[in-house]
């Protein structure tokens, strides 16, 4: 069955547009028959269960970090993942650059944006985002590579347009800054029920978990 989602998405979605296999929850058996039946990035949400995913997937397959950081887990990260999705702060930033030098890797990031403003969620506001991404620009074992976001929870994926909308906006505006060492590739909207909608608004990243592997038990 997972493969069969696996190769149907990859049939649907734009050229253009990256496929991130969110395995939230899911084994190390799943992700594995995921990768093997075409996934190129797997998305997770925590330092651990990449740590397990990994010991039986290995490199098969790109890693990204899709779910929140803390600062005390970084050395770990830095190590496990090829892209960290949810910078949020210049702080956390500070503490990835510092463990990527130690390990002579340049990490590529992508600055989380709480579009919604909702303070229980972690992300930048919109508005801070310009200033986070030229302190980045300054980090030396830091690459920014674009924009993820969320938005707010809602039963009705079309309430999530504006958000994106915004986020697209914002992206662009990053863009046109053209800070060294810079390169805004990324733009991570959607998940299983609103990737189409992220699309249409410009995502070229999407983030799909539910749709491949099921609901998590």
């Amino acid at each position: 069955m997972i493969a069969q989602n696996v190769k149907k998405l990859l049939a649907e979605l734009p050229l253009g547009v990256t496929l991130v296999a969110a395995a939230k929850g899911h084994s190390p058996s799943k992700v594995l028959e995921a990768v093997q039946a075409g996934v190129k990035i797997v998305g997770e949400n925590y330092v651990q269960e990449a740590i397990q995913a990994q010991e039986l997937v290995c490199r098969q397959a790109e890693w990204h970090l899709i779910g929140h950081l803390q600062k005390n887990k970084a050395k770990k990260a830095v190590k496990l993942f090829d892209l960290i999705q949810t910078v949020d702060s210049f702080e956390l930033a500070c503490e990835i650059d510092r463990r990527s030098a130690e390990i002579g890797k340049v990490m590529p990031v992508l600055i989380e944006i709480n579009s919604g403003g909702e303070s229980q969620k972690s992300g930048i506001l919109p508005e801070n985002a310009p200033l986070l991404a030229r302190e980045i620009s300054n980090l030396t074992n830091l690459k920014l590579a674009g924009l993820m976001t969320i938005g707010p929870y809602t039963s009705n994926p079309e309430e999530l347009r504006p958000y994106f909308t915004h986020t697209k906006k914002l992206f662009d505006y990053l863009a046109g800054l053209n800070l060294s060492g810079i390169e805004m590739k990324y733009l991570s909207m959607g998940m299983t029920d609103s990737y189409h909608i992220a699309i249409e608004e410009g995502a070229n990243m999407v983030r799909i978990g539910t749709a491949i592997f099921g609901s998590r038990t």
